[in-house]
């Protein structure tokens, strides 16, 4: 897998370790020479799309803002955005053309919003809460929470006085958000789960199974149901798979139901994870395939 393609399944952002996983070092090393991807810093990667959003928004006389400012934070994104986000002033006038080749939102920032060009960790995560879809809103949220920039009760706080289009979605983010998922994968996992009201999942719940506490991705106590996000950079190697098959076994065995989705069902098939859980809520039946092929473009939700 080439570098950058790597690094966009990994949200954008991420380390030398996590990369090797999916590409060799010498495919990382050249994707840097050729600038396809960016030394952010010792042992940490961005994709050039990074500095450049920055750049444009300075160039604009806006802000980076949503998407472009989550990966300027150094937060994992479902997917790296294409172009820039940038927010201007409501009296500010650009070309039909600008609005073409830009994500532009137009609003007065506070002063403490912006930090250096850039809207606060607060106010991007709470931005993004309101445009983007909830699988993409909660993947930022979760980001956020998981660096430490932002608090969940300060997000509560936040959400608690937004107001206008998109603010029922800030406040239901901010009730979903978890720094307990461990990537985007994770995250876009349960924003399909939360769509079934039958179903009350918690990430990593503690469960004990033959002697064992096992963390897994997503637990349903009531129905001892487990979800799990079966991810590469996770589950290579003889040890990891030889675990994670203990896992399984244990789990299993001792009285619950696995459900295991892998990156491209999740990210690339939703309609696929959906009809399984469906299946799941009505009983025992069969399942109908709707899964595209492997190299296909990613599937409207």
């Amino acid at each position: 897998m080439k570098a950058e393609t790597a690094l966009a399944q990994l949200g954008g952002v991420a380390d030398a370790a996590q990369l090797r996983v999916l590409c060799s070092k010498r495919q990382l090393k050249q994707a840097v020479k050729d600038r396809r991807i960016v030394r952010a810093s010792r042992g940490r990667y961005v994709l050039p799309s990074v500095p450049r959003h920055r750049r444009r928004a300075a160039e604009l006389t806006g802000v980076c803002s949503h998407l472009s400012a989550a990966q300027h934070w150094g937060w994992k994104v479902k997917w790296p955005p294409d172009r820039a986000w940038v927010t201007v002033k409501r009296n500010r006038k650009l070309s039909r053309q600008l609005q073409t080749i830009v994500h532009v939102v137009y609003c007065d920032l506070a002063e403490d919003e912006v930090i250096d060009g850039v809207t606060s960790p607060l106010k991007t995560v709470v931005d993004c809460a309101r445009r983007l879809p909830f699988d993409e809103a909660l993947a930022v949220a979760d980001s956020a929470l998981r660096s430490g920039m932002v608090s969940r009760a300060a997000l509560i706080a936040a959400a608690a006085v937004t107001y206008g289009p998109g603010s029922a979605q800030v406040r239901r983010v901010a009730a979903e958000a978890s720094p307990k998922a461990a990537n985007p994968f994770e995250s876009v996992l349960r924003a399909i789960v939360l769509e079934f009201a039958e179903l009350s999942v918690v990430p990593q719940q503690a469960v004990m199974a033959r002697g064992f506490v096992y963390h897994p991705d997503l637990v349903d106590v009531r129905r001892r149901l487990v979800i799990e996000a079966e991810s590469h950079e996770f589950h290579t190697g003889k040890e990891a798979f030889e675990i994670d098959c203990t896992r399984y076994t244990a789990l299993t065995v001792t009285g619950w139901l696995v459900l295991r989705f892998t990156w491209e069902q999740v990210m690339r098939s939703p309609a696929y994870v959906r009809d399984v859980l469906r299946s799941l809520l009505r009983g025992p039946c069969n399942v109908q395939s709707t899964l595209p092929r492997a190299s296909g473009r990613p599937t409207a939700a």
